[in-house]
């Protein structure tokens, strides 16, 4: 005899499911990254901040994020949202990164602890 999950029981499969997204992508402060990037390598976050200074060039760029304890630089190849919007952004961190000789923006941005944004959602300051 098969037996079918009880609405009881799809309800904390559904929970399960859902506390094991939000453990996979914790969100931090760009403080707590900055502070221990080894810990975080190759790891995926989740950030809110504010959008400081953005460089975007055929939907690709970069832009850098303020949440109050630190800024952090993202790089995107979604397009990247405008100077003075919230964001909140998932992605990987990687520490020692490199854009070569492919695109010449900020010394900041070419080498050091960046996230590379998996996705984003922005907003005009004042609406988030």
């Amino acid at each position: 005899m098969t037996r079918l999950l009880t609405p009881r029981g799809a309800v904390t499969a559904l929970l399960l499911a859902f506390s094991l997204v939000l453990v996979a992508c914790e969100e931090r402060s760009i403080r707590q990254i900055l502070a221990e990037p080894n810990r975080y390598v190759r790891r995926e976050v989740g950030l809110k901040g504010t959008v400081v200074q953005s460089y975007s060039i055929l939907g690709r760029g970069a832009y850098q994020i303020e949440d109050g304890t630190g800024k952090l630089w993202v790089i995107s190849d979604r397009g990247v949202p405008r100077k003075g919007s919230r964001v909140g952004v998932r992605g990987r961190v990687e520490d020692g990164f490199d854009l070569g000789s492919l695109v010449k923006l900020p010394e900041a941005i070419s080498h050091g602890v960046v996230l590379i944004e998996r996705d984003h959602r922005a907003e005009d300051r004042g609406r988030f």
